[in-house]
Formats: C-alpha cells, structure tokens, sequence
C-alpha cells in the first residue's frame, strides 16, 4: 500500500477517535412553541439568532427579521447562507444581519392556499388568510417582545407556501416590507384568476420588494414560467413608477434544487450594494447618499452600517496625513448621530479626539461611553490617562 495513503488513513483514524472522545454541538438555533388562538392549534418555530446579538458591543441594535415558510425544509440552508452573508466573522458584510424565524408545517394545503379550491372530493383549501392572520397578529408579536427585531421584515416562501408569499406582497396591508417567492405554485391561479388579482392591487405593494424565481420544469416549463412572467409584467405595467423587483430564470434547476440558489440571488439582489467596501468610499457625503439610495429602494431606513465606519474612520485615523486624519472625525460623528446607544461608537470618537490632540472632546465622549456602558475598561483607562495629564 502506498506511505501517503497509509499516514492518510492513520491521520483520518485520529481524526475520528478526536471527535468521537470529544464532542461539542454547533448551534444552529433553538426550538420554540407557540399556541394559535387563531389556529386552534400549537405551531412550532425555529429561531436563529445573529453572531453579535449577544455581544455587550452590539446590546444596542436592532435586527431585521427573515421568515421562511416551509421552515422544516429551508431553515438550515437560509441560517447557513444569512450568517455567512451578513457575520463579522466572514467579513462579507453583502446584507444586514437578521433574526431568522423558521416557520414549521402542519398541514401546506389548508396553510398556504389564499383560495379555496374546489375539488371532487371534500378538501380544506383555503386558509391562506387564516395563516397570515397567525404570523402578522401572534407570531410577530411574540417575536417583537421577546427580540431585540427590527419592523423591517422579509417574507420566503417556496413551491405553495411561494404561492401564499405572492398573495400576501398583493395585499393592501401587510406587515412584511419585502418578499422571496421561489418557484410558486400558480396551478390554481389561471388567467383569469391572475387578472382578477392584479386588478385589485393597490399602490401599497409597491412600497415592497419582490423577487420572483423560476425553475425548468422540463415539459411543463412554458405553462409554469408563462403564469409568472404573466404575474410579474402584469406588476410592472400597472406600477406608476420604477418597479422594486426582479425576476429570474433558473434554466439550470428544477422545482426541487432552485431554493438555496434562490435565496441566495434574492437576498443578494434585495440588499444589492449594502455591501459596499471600505476601499470605495471617498467620502461622508458620498456614503450617506449611497445608503439613502437603498432606504429609497427598499422603502426603509438603512443607515450605513457602524462596524463599516468605523472601519473607515480607523484608517483614515491612523493615517500620517493631518488633512486624512480630521476627515476621520466626520466618519465616527456619523455613527454617534445614527447609533447614539452605542457606546462604542463615543469610544471611537473619544479616541479621534484624543488622537488630534483635543483632550476636553477626547474626556466628553470617552464619559459618554461610560455613561452607556459602566463596564467599559477601556473608557475607564483612557479617562484616568487623560486626567494625570492634568
């Protein structure tokens, strides 16, 4: 037998008794139950949490909240791809971190069908409405008082429950400020269903974000892409303005592979530019406007992320440049005005002012700090530094 391949195995043999003696389990999210007055019924969720959620640094934030239907089936995948997108770990920083909530089935055809659809045989279609009335006016809810959640939140759906995230972005009122249709299931909604729904939408769901994807159905591809192209030109010529959406055909994957990929897409292009560098920014002005352009897009206010600035702010800080230097300034006064509970980013300001010599500013913010956070070392020795100066 060849050496390498024997030290592999050997080295593939300690691998496995290290894991098998050592075990430690990586946490995903956590189970959760709540009763439905509306239901009747207990429904099951899953809950995964951003990295810096339970960071003292971050105790200040607020997190948009992603929903995903079918929660049983795409919760993992989801988590996986927002944690990676969005994590300081990565350093990817393409969209904002988010609360992911994994919403769990019980029974898909009563659930996720707005329509009741008649049958030869007795079904129960139709509880479309029902199910929203559960997510907007309990499970909402009960995320907002036990998360630090953001109202900015982002509906998925897939296959029917795709069908039921279409409806509920056609609706007057909705809670949800975006939405991810993959692949829906229009068998029920022919062209004249189709018509009679677009008919009744209202200028309100252009206040939203949709991203629409379709798979090949082989055979069946023209009928199925025909009722979503219908779908989304029909959106699109009634809509006054520019149309926040997108639409996209995934000739590559079929009903059952296109999700992950999906999601991917349409969570990229909802946030497309969020994820600007540090490298391309020039200036505060130019910063700001860059973000007021996506808040103007996606009908929210997203402020430019602190750890970015901060980022920026650093650099231009430890730059030998006087001019670069109070440049920084600028940068770490935005984040005290657009997170002004964070208390580092008063320690940041109070270490700019420090860094350019103004010792009365440096001690104002650097007290600000410890305001917010009594437990801040750091502030607590860089006051005492300043204050034997004296």
């Amino acid at each position: 037998m060849n050496k390498n391949i024997i030290v592999l195995l050997f080295i593939c043999m300690g691998i496995g008794q290290i894991k098998s003696q050592d075990t430690e389990s990586i946490m995903l999210g956590t189970k959760h139950m709540l009763h439905s007055n509306i239901l009747d019924e207990d429904r099951g969720y899953w809950i995964s949490l951003p990295d810096s959620y339970n960071d003292e640094q971050s105790s200040h934030k607020r997190y948009p909240v992603l929903m995903v239907l079918d929660g049983n089936v795409h919760f993992k995948s989801i988590a996986g791809v927002v944690n990676y997108l969005s994590s300081n770990a990565y350093r990817s920083w393409k969209i904002p971190e988010m609360i992911v909530v994994g919403v769990q089935n019980v029974d898909r055809r009563r659930d996720y069908t707005p329509d009741k659809v008649i049958t030869v045989r007795k079904n129960n279609s139709g509880g479309g409405e029902n199910f929203l009335r559960f997510l907007e006016d309990e499970l909402i809810p009960e995320l907002d008082s036990q998360y630090r959640s953001d109202p900015y939140r982002i509906l998925f759906g897939h296959s029917l429950s795709a069908l039921l995230t279409t409806h509920a972005y056609m609706k007057e009122k909705s809670l949800f400020s975006a939405f991810i249709a993959v692949d829906p299931s229009f068998g029920t909604w022919d062209v004249e269903t189709l018509d009679k729904k677009l008919e009744a939408v209202t200028d309100q769901s252009f206040k939203r974000f949709l991203y629409l994807a379709t798979a090949n159905w082989g055979k069946r591809n023209i009928r199925n892409r025909d009722r979503h192209v219908r779908l989304y030109e029909g959106l699109n010529s009634i809509c006054k303005g520019d149309f926040p959406a997108k639409m996209e055909y995934f000739e590559n994957e079929n009903h059952a592979s296109v999700p992950p990929i999906a999601f991917y897409n349409g969570i990229s292009t909802l946030f497309d530019g969020y994820g600007i560098s540090y490298r391309d920014v020039k200036s505060k002005e130019q910063l700001i406007q860059h973000f007021q352009s996506i808040s103007h897009r996606l009908s929210w206010d997203f402020r430019p992320p602190e750890q970015l600035v901060n980022r920026i702010g650093y650099g231009l800080l430890r730059s030998r440049n006087k001019s670069e230097m109070s440049k920084a300034l600028a940068f770490f006064i935005l984040n005290t005005e657009n997170f002004p509970n964070s208390y580092n980013a008063f320690d940041s300001l109070g270490e700019a002012y420090e860094a350019l010599g103004d010792k009365k500013k440096a001690i104002d913010n650097y007290s600000k700090s410890l305001e917010l956070n009594p437990k801040n070392e750091h502030v607590k020795m860089k006051l005492s530094e300043l204050e034997k100066r004296e």
